[in-house]
């Protein structure tokens, strides 16, 4: 069956990708009436400061998308943490870890700058709690077979694969932006990235934004039948940490959190620092890659950049929300609500100086 489409006749489209978080944005907002009180004592715990010490017994339900975060912290030899990780999550897709945190089966998730927004665009109270800076493109725009497009001025009149909730979103809206092309110039086809390869290999939409990690295999096997990539210099500044406000506002579990910041941006370190142990422990021994094929990916790889102030991060979400809001995809909002600042410096501190941003 193909994607829906919004270009039917009579239909507002903007009205249209926003009303497919409709169920979802329901369910949220359905339980805040009665959660109000609840809610506001939550935030106003979640502004205490942070425990110096993880009391014994804490527990944490922590994001690791294809176990990649559980394997680093175990390369890096940093599995050994102040709390009990009582389940590592295969869950990535910012829709996905929204669900999550609302069913109460995810803590900490590890997502883009895009998703936050969605979640408050939903009704639900999460915080960013910490900061890697990206500074090279970790998405690039990929054809379907047989496409002549070859380059962003080429996307006008075509259908791109867009879901508004996640980084490979905002990665397209602001490619558009920056070639001057109005929204209302191509067909966004509201897609989840988990379903962006099928509807390329289909033919459903000309184009879809794919990580670096995807390209390799799509190319490989359809660059043969005309299917090829198209680079921007568009990047997603933000790769974060971020929980729920009632996670943050248990002193234990935010202390947990706390604690657990530092390994993350360690990991990340040692990935970068040694990207042949990693090509084979994840890449080819988990992803099924050739050895060529993880080459490829970590050879696009960003320096992991932690820095110890977030006003650049604020002022790019800020950014992003804007530019979602001037689409119709979601309501204005002032983002700096969507950062806890009490764990501001944590990642920095833990790293070495020539990866603070």
């Amino acid at each position: 069956m193909p994607p829906l489409s919004p270009s039917a006749p009579g239909v507002d489209r903007r009205l249209f990708l926003s009303s497919l978080l409709g169920v979802a944005a329901a369910a949220g907002l359905s339980g805040c009436a009665g959660a109000s009180a609840a809610d506001t004592r939550s935030k106003g715990a979640a502004s205490a400061p942070l425990a110096a010490k993880v009391p014994s017994g804490t527990k944490l339900k922590i994001a690791s998308y294809q176990g990649s975060q559980e394997l680093q912290l175990k390369l890096a030899g940093l599995s050994e943490l102040p709390f009990t990780v009582s389940s590592w999550v295969n869950i990535g897709a910012g829709p996905d870890v929204i669900n999550a945190f609302r069913a109460k089966s995810l803590d900490v998730g590890n997502n883009a700058g895009i998703p936050p927004i969605q979640a408050h665009y939903q009704g639900f109270d999460a915080k960013i709690v910490a900061i890697n800076i990206t500074r090279k493109p970790n998405y690039l725009f990929a054809t379907k077979p047989g496409s002549d497009i070859q380059d962003v001025q080429g996307f006008r009149g075509k259908k791109l694969a867009f879901s508004q909730g996640q980084a490979q979103g905002v990665v397209l809206l602001r490619a558009l932006k920056k070639a001057g092309i109005k929204y209302d110039d191509v067909d966004l086809v509201p897609l989840t990235s988990n379903q962006f390869l099928t509807a390329l290999q289909a033919g459903q939409v000309d184009i879809a934004p794919l990580a670096n990690q995807q390209a390799p295999a799509y190319l490989k096997q359809y660059g043969p039948k005309g299917a090829h990539s198209i680079t921007t210099d568009v990047v997603d500044l933000l790769n974060l940490l971020w929980a729920p406000t009632s996670v943050l506002a248990d002193s234990a579990k935010a202390a947990a959190v706390a604690a657990y910041i530092p390994r993350w941006a360690k990991g990340q370190v040692w990935v970068y620092e040694h990207p042949d142990a990693w090509n084979q422990e994840f890449y080819v021994k988990t992803q099924n890659l050739t050895l060529a094929q993880a080459q490829s990916i970590t050879e696009l790889a960003n320096k992991p950049l932690f820095p110890p102030s977030w006003d650049e991060a604020v002022k790019w979400e800020q950014e992003t929300a804007d530019l979602l809001a001037e689409g119709g995809f979601v309501k204005s909002v002032k983002v700096g609500s969507l950062f806890d600042r009490r764990f501001e410096g944590i990642a920095a501190k833990a790293v070495p100086a020539e990866y603070r941003s």
